[in-house]
């Protein structure tokens, strides 16, 4: 029997560790995925892959007991507490994931999965159905809702301090695709646009909760902006930056309160402006531009010089934080909070409102 560790890499003397299968061997859940377990409270007791051979190589390279080319098999054979799912598409474009999930919360087991969860309202609405007759529960791997940097700028965004959110922007590099590209479903451009649309909408959905309304416009090179209108009252903006430099941050979030308001450069660096002002003196009047430091703005970045946890993309990019978070809740049995199957649909219904024709304003929910 293996011996426990915790973060650190201490034996344990005791396992709390929750028993999971994997389903999906490919270069995203190797890179991103299986390395989370050992810090994140994971055994892994299977793999499963179509491909026997990849299944057998994971389960060897990350310690699994069994592997499979058959899930139904692994799911009926195995005693497990949960599934983590990364698989690819549908023929027709549409995600695997709800449909897996679905088979695997009716066999007992919680279930993980990656983005994106789904391309169809009903699909998630009838997932919805099957998680409440079974007991179990999905979390979807949206990844940017864990990023420790995002996770504080939520956490700023309800202290009192900072005020009733005003607006809220999001930058990313995604190509909005063309109507013509829309009638195809299955086509690289809408793929592409499903799959990186759930990275800034998840984050805004997260910060500023229900979106009531949206219109968008597209550039003549696949740029564009969406305007955003919340069940709050907020505005929100996700600024498509097709076209950047391959040098360039890819990523920028703002959320603006009542007199404050946090940003978040490249994914990493926050700064909070916190209400306060700027030298003595009113307009015309102020000799120097440093205000009192109880006002002064905050920054939080990494450092990359020590050997630290936090200073890993695992770590920096929210894969340690959706994956313990999910392990926590399987050993806990409380349904998540976030990332979970309420906040996929809000997320699909507006991917749905997309497939409308540009510049119409679309009522995502009534």
């Amino acid at each position: 029997m293996r011996v426990p560790l915790d973060i650190t890499g201490k034996m344990l003397p005791t396992d709390e560790r929750i028993r999971a299968g994997f389903i999906g061997c490919g270069s995203h859940s190797f890179r991103n995925i299986y390395p989370t377990f050992q810090f994140a409270g994971v055994n892994l007791v299977s793999t499963c892959d179509l491909d026997a051979d990849k299944a057998a190589a994971y389960a060897e390279q990350f310690a699994a007991e069994r592997s499979y080319c058959d899930y139904r098999e692994m799911l009926e054979k195995e005693q497990l507490d949960a599934v983590f799912v990364v698989t690819n598409y549908e023929a027709d474009g549409s995600p695997r994931f709800m449909r897996i999930a679905q088979e695997c919360m009716k066999a007992g087991v919680h279930v993980w999965t990656e983005k994106p969860p789904s391309a169809s309202v009903a699909e998630v609405q009838k997932t919805m159905r099957v998680s409440r007759e079974t007991g179990k529960f999905v979390l979807v791997g949206f990844k940017k809702m864990f990023f420790p940097a995002v996770e504080k700028a939520f956490e700023i965004a309800r202290k009192p301090e900072f005020g009733a959110i005003n607006t809220i922007y999001a930058r990313y590099p995604q190509r909005l695709p063309s109507e013509e590209e829309k009638r195809d479903r299955a086509c690289g451009a809408m793929i592409g646009f499903l799959d990186h649309l759930v990275h800034p909408m998840s984050v805004l959905h997260y910060i500023a909760g229900k979106v009531r309304m949206l219109q968008y416009r597209r550039s003549a090179g696949g740029g564009g902006f969406v305007t955003l209108e919340f069940d709050s009252g907020a505005t929100g903006i996700i600024h498509f930056a097709h076209g950047i430099s391959g040098t360039s941050p890819l990523e920028r979030l703002e959320v603006i309160g009542t007199g404050a308001n946090v940003f978040v450069d490249n994914g990493v660096k926050l700064t909070y402006h916190r209400p306060g002002g700027r030298g003595p003196g009113g307009y015309g009047s102020t000799p120097n531009f440093i205000g009192p430091d109880e006002s002064a703005p905050i920054v939080w970045e990494p450092e990359f010089s020590l050997g630290q946890l936090y200073n890993k993309g695992l770590f920096l990019l929210g894969y340690y934080g959706e994956v313990k978070y999910f392990a926590d809740c399987v050993r806990t049995k409380t349904p998540p909070a976030k990332a979970g199957l309420d906040d996929v649909l809000e997320i699909t219904k507006v991917y749905e409102a997309f497939l409308q024709p540009e510049g119409e304003l679309v009522v995502v929910n009534a």
